[in-house]
């Protein structure tokens, strides 16, 4: 089985315990996206552990964690995330590896994701300053630095120099921002390529002969599909492909090796950052809903923006990536609450559309059409029986499924690891 785990909405959908959960059942667990912007939080016991680039699946017993070619990496960020794990006696020693073509993220980098985005004001994208989008750029303008450019010492001087060149005119002239020097850059990251050797190889070789060898494969995606770069509220968006087709540019394996897909949602919506969303709460709920689900962002701490669930999106994110099944989370965050509303259609220039809008002006000015249903007094917290849940909870999560159409397998309701509702293991037979 090669499953894919992906978030539906704007990221934030608690993939990080879902993945870790599932991770018992892989052999093989894979990022192929994104950089140190994405923060999984998992529980574990009384202790809290967020990654950024290392795969959640690495906190499981015996799994083979892969840094896929589609990532970003920051090599300082990834050494201090080894290092922490092995102070928590997790150790990634001969169970780590990351693709030699993935692209590498320079100080250069963040430089430029801080300064554009002073200068944008009130229509900032709201990027988390680590560099991500200027890698990516540099990806796609063919001018990026490869991991394995590290290992020839000339070529990487040779790149290095040529891309400051450039670097350097632009912090100049546009941001009026001091110069990087070639020399430190280039001392720096000698010794950061002497620390990674050992984790670096030829990834889409490993996981191909994985497959042909019949071992269990789990691809874990990073931020949601309404934030990937070409199938989300673009601008508002991350710089790499988080839907499901991204598992196969961003690791080397075709997409008909790829067996199922898994969303991840929440029991509602949440968003960080800038960028429209047509069912917000900005009143008590919203606040309510924020604080009972502790929305802060695992990577940079900001509040996240709630609001109602969203039908309208987890049903694009469903047809976009041909989705098998879904996993709700937060479920319990909801409880107490004597009414909860979804959106099942936006108001836009006086119509009622029923389809994700393209457009961001129709979007930011869309109102949301929403469907009422009776909450529940009873607490969910911890429940991992479908039956012993309130009828009105049965009730919100058949109503998701009917209007979002596809079925769901998995309902988490707290933070801790054994707290989910199985009703079905996409990796066990039915």
């Amino acid at each position: 089985m090669n499953l894919v785990v992906i978030g539906t909405q704007w990221g934030d959908e608690g993939k990080g315990k879902i993945v870790d959960l599932l991770s018992e059942y892989a052999d093989y667990v894979i990022r192929y996206q994104g950089g140190h912007n994405a923060g999984h939080t998992i529980v574990i016991g009384e202790k809290t552990i967020v990654l950024h680039l290392i795969p959640t699946g690495l906190l499981q017993e015996g799994k083979t964690g892969v840094i896929g070619n589609g990532v970003v990496i920051n090599p300082k960020a990834l050494l201090e995330e080894i290092s922490t794990l092995n102070n928590q006696n997790i150790s990634v020693s001969g169970r780590l590896y990351i693709s030699e073509s993935a692209h590498l993220i320079m100080p250069y980098h963040q430089k430029l994701d801080l300064e554009s985005e002073k200068t944008k004001g009130n229509k900032k994208i709201g990027t988390t300053g680590r560099g991500i989008g200027p890698a990516y750029a540099d990806k796609m303008s063919r001018s990026g630095i490869r991991i394995c450019d590290l290992f020839d010492q000339d070529l990487f001087r040779e790149r290095l120099e040529t891309k400051l060149s450039e670097i350097n005119t632009i912090l100049d002239h546009i941001y009026h921002a001091p110069p990087f020097s070639l020399e430190d850059i280039y001392q720096e990251y000698i010794t950061y390529a002497k620390a990674i050797k050992p984790y670096v190889i030829n990834t889409a070789q490993l996981l191909n002969t994985a497959i042909d060898e019949g071992k269990d494969l789990l691809f874990e995606g990073a931020q949601g599909t309404h934030l990937d770069v070409d199938h989300g509220t673009y601008p508002y968006v991350t710089s790499s492909n988080s839907g499901a087709g991204g598992a196969s540019t961003g690791t080397g394996v075709g997409p008909t090796r790829l067996d199922e897909v898994l969303g991840v949602t929440k029991a509602y919506t949440t968003r960080v950052g800038s960028g429209p969303f047509p069912s917000e709460l900005t009143d008590d709920i919203g606040e309510t809903l924020r604080e009972n689900g502790n929305e802060f962002g695992a990577t940079t701490g900001r509040p996240r923006r709630c609001g109602w669930f969203d039908a309208i999106q987890v049903r694009h994110t469903v047809r976009i990536n041909h989705m098998t099944s879904l996993a709700l989370t937060k479920l319990d965050v909801l409880d107490g609450l004597s009414e909860i509303a979804i959106c099942v259609a936006y108001k836009v220039d006086g119509k009622t559309v029923t389809e994700m809008p393209s457009s961001l002006r129709s979007l930011e000015t869309a109102s949301p059409i929403l469907k009422y249903f009776p909450g529940w007094d009873e607490s969910t917290n911890g429940i991992t029986s479908y039956h012993k849940l309130p009828q009105n909870a049965q009730n919100y999560i058949e109503a998701i499924s009917d209007l979002v159409g596809c079925k769901i397998d998995l309902i988490s309701t707290s933070a801790k690891r054994g707290e989910t509702i199985v009703r079905k293991n996409p990796f066990c037979s039915p």
